[in-house]
């Protein structure tokens, strides 16, 4: 199935006997997208403006949004593998991943398994990591408002990302979603232990971005990834918060193309 808008087009493909949405559009090389924890939105500025210089592909990852649920995936590296194959069905090499939040766990788990099918890895305020200092903000333990405001740096800006209404409209899509990361990421909350000896196996050069007001994954563990990866470094986006890309998406995408082309 595909249907197309002005800017991009939307399909599903299978992967695993399951269905998975993808968004795709612009023109270049491959360019893969995680959403959040809380769900893929649609196509987005930081999409738009990434499409100008890629192909960009955002997919609901299984389990979200308008993707069926295997209902056995019971870890963030069971949709890495899934995420995996779906760049094989999609006949995409070489791409630059990027991943949000959630999204940048699950892009970390597949870093470690298929770095064949990575030229570049971008991490935007990634789960993953147990922090040193601090903890994860558990949305299973908080108001859905509560959890996404506190991903912006005020109400204000908060408003002007996702519009007037945004509440009520990501509400469904949220709950949703949360539901598919309890299966995922239940004890420990959001981290893997495992992950830190692997991803000194990376070659992939990696780019880490945070927000320097980030509430929801301290800025700490960006720190840590840059020390657990070979070829890492981390770019803070001074005053944004944990959805540093719906803030600042023209400064991520600068920051996302530069790291690419070099």
């Amino acid at each position: 199935m595909t249907t197309a808008t002005d800017t991009h087009t939307e399909r599903t493909v299978e992967v695993a006997g399951k269905g998975v949405r993808v968004l795709q559009g612009g023109q270049g090389a491959p360019l893969v997208v995680l959403h959040h924890s809380t769900g893929n939105p649609g196509w987005l500025p930081i999409h738009a403006r990434l499409a100008e210089r890629f192909t960009v592909y955002a997919p609901d990852m299984p389990g979200y949004g308008q993707s069926a649920r295997p209902d056995w995936a019971r870890d963030p590296r069971d949709l890495a593998i899934l995420i995996a194959r779906l760049l094989d069905r999609l006949e995409l090499e070489r791409v630059t991943l990027v991943g949000l939040g959630f999204g940048g766990f699950v892009a970390a788990e597949l870093a470690t398994m298929a770095p064949q099918q990575l030229k570049a890895l971008v991490l935007v305020g990634a789960a993953g990591l147990q922090p040193e200092q601090g903890e994860i903000m558990d949305e299973m333990l908080t108001d859905y408002t509560d959890y996404v405001k506190a991903g912006f740096r005020d109400e204000a800006t908060f408003t002007r990302a996702l519009g007037e209404g945004a509440v009520d409209s990501f509400k469904e899509l949220w709950d949703f979603s949360r539901e598919m990361t309890a299966r995922l990421t239940w004890k420990p909350y959001m981290f893997n232990r495992r992950l830190p000896p692997l991803l000194s196996e990376v070659q992939t050069p990696t780019l880490l971005i945070w927000g320097g007001e980030d509430n929801v994954v301290p800025p700490v563990c960006g720190e840590q990834y840059v020390r657990a990866l070979p070829h890492a470094r981390l770019e803070t986006v001074a005053g944004a918060g944990h959805f540093v890309e719906l803030e600042e998406p023209e400064a991520v995408a600068d920051l996302i193309v530069r790291h690419a082309a070099g």
